[in-house]
């Protein structure tokens, strides 16, 4: 029975190890892996798209990235902080796939693209959807969210990707993630924020009523504050 204990303790301090070397380790086995397995680095995807597409990207004249995403009007909207500290309009793409409604993502399967504010969490040059980004859904909002309606399955894995095909993601054509994929890449993940919202709050203002959820005028109250914040703009 010691045995038996023991091996299961070192089982299990085995895969904790694992684990957190797979998280917090990947800067060091990824570089092996992908040199091993042949897949395409950033900065070799990086590499072809300045080679195949005439896409003139200054890295240097923006501090930071916005990208807003509009559901409503089908639109994401890439915005770039100059050093003086305005806003300037870098590029529209329009969204090529789209799936669910109006309002936030609840639940894993539900085909809701979410909303509310998120950070990049990495870059994919070996998407089955040409190039991909990560978002932080569900960010600490959702998760709350989450917690207090006794939702425990909120899904994962939204992107913003190339092709069309989605199912609660963002995509904007394989021509449209490259040259993001581009500027994201130069202008560093950790410096861009998605602003995703179910309609463009510059233009209008409406109430929004989600069944099933009580808190939806506080994320889109939410959402609107950082429009204000980034552009002005003070609907009520």
């Amino acid at each position: 029975m010691t045995v038996f204990k023991n091996k299961s303790a070192w089982f299990f301090v085995l895969l904790l190890a694992g684990l957190s070397f797979y998280y917090f380790g990947k800067s060091a086995w990824r570089p092996v892996w992908v040199k091993l397995t042949g897949a395409k680095s950033v900065e070799q995807a990086v590499t072809e798209i300045r080679f195949d597409r005439p896409f003139a990207f200054d890295s240097g004249k923006w501090s930071e990235l916005v990208l807003l995403g509009l559901k409503e009007e089908r639109m994401l909207e890439v915005w770039g902080r100059l050093k003086s500290g305005e806003l300037e309009l870098i590029k529209r793409y329009p969204i090529t796939g789209f799936s669910g409604g109006p309002g936030p993502k609840l639940r894993e399967g539900d085909g809701q693209i979410p909303e509310g504010i998120y950070a990049i969490e990495y870059l994919n040059p070996n998407s089955q959807f040409h190039l991909s980004m990560k978002l932080n859904y569900p960010n600490a909002f959702d998760k709350a969210k989450g917690k207090a309606d006794g939702r425990d399955r909120l899904g994962f894995d939204i992107f913003i990707h190339g092709g069309s095909a989605t199912i609660g993601c963002i995509p904007i054509g394989d021509a449209g993630i490259e040259e993001l994929f581009l500027m994201v890449s130069e202008v560093g993940k950790l410096n861009v924020t998605a602003v995703i919202s179910p309609y463009d709050m510059r233009m209008k203002s409406k109430r929004i009523e989600i069944p099933g959820i009580v808190w939806e005028q506080e994320l889109h109250d939410n959402i609107r504050a950082e429009f204000n914040r980034l552009f002005g703009v003070e609907n009520e």
